[in-house]
């Protein structure tokens, strides 16, 4: 079955293997998660459960928030996930979903916000070349030409140019489980994850 936790990125590190390679990781404090709400076809067209995230203080959420986690008996907890699932008869409303529901190995997808860097130029954005950096050269970070004149008369619509970078809902597939730590819910993947430390993740299972 398909598994989804929500969980905070720690940092990055390195281990090593046995024959002295090293490998980049990326430290996860995943979960444990508890099911708030369990969807069905035959209620809201389709099959998903919702997780929870984070307990926290009954002060810190509203009276709708409250109100929907009430109606299961759930604690107040900080975030909520959605994950479409096959066969919701698997699972039960308050059950925990932790890290011993995950195996050394296996591949999961991982879902975040990339970090946010702003408004960026065309070299930073997209990778344009620079122009001439002789004396006299006026175009050293310069777009160029951004369409015809007469003909079109416009600028195409997604042309590459300066603009927000960053900050956007990234997914990095098959990232590869190296280490569990079921007492302190951490978890090692192989390479980098979106977004700074202390941000929120979503993993998947297949």
């Amino acid at each position: 079955m398909s598994i989804g936790l929500l969980g905070t990125k720690i940092g990055m590190t390195q281990i090593f293997k046995n024959d002295g390679s090293c490998i980049p990781v990326t430290v996860l404090k995943i979960g444990p998660c508890i099911i708030t709400q369990i969807k069905t076809k035959s209620s809201d067209g389709y099959n998903a459960i919702q997780i929870g995230y984070s307990q926290t203080n009954r002060n810190f959420l509203n009276k709708a928030q409250l109100g929907h986690l009430d109606k299961t008996n759930s604690p107040p907890v900080k975030y909520l996930h959605e994950y479409h699932i096959n066969s919701p008869n698997e699972f039960n409303t308050g059950q925990i979903i932790s890290v011993n529901d995950l195996k050394i190995g296996h591949k999961i997808n991982i879902q975040g916000n990339s970090i946010g860097k702003g408004f960026a130029g065309y070299q930073k954005r997209h990778h344009f070349s620079r122009g001439p950096m002789s004396h006299g050269c006026k175009n050293h970070r310069q777009p160029g030409s951004i369409g015809a004149g007469t003909t079109p008369g416009r600028v195409f619509p997604g042309k590459k140019m300066a603009g927000r970078l960053g900050g956007k809902k990234t997914t990095i597939k098959n990232l590869e489980i190296m280490d569990i730590n079921s007492e302190q819910n951490f978890i090692l993947v192989k390479g980098s994850v979106p977004g700074k430390p202390g941000s929120i993740i979503s993993i998947q299972t297949s």
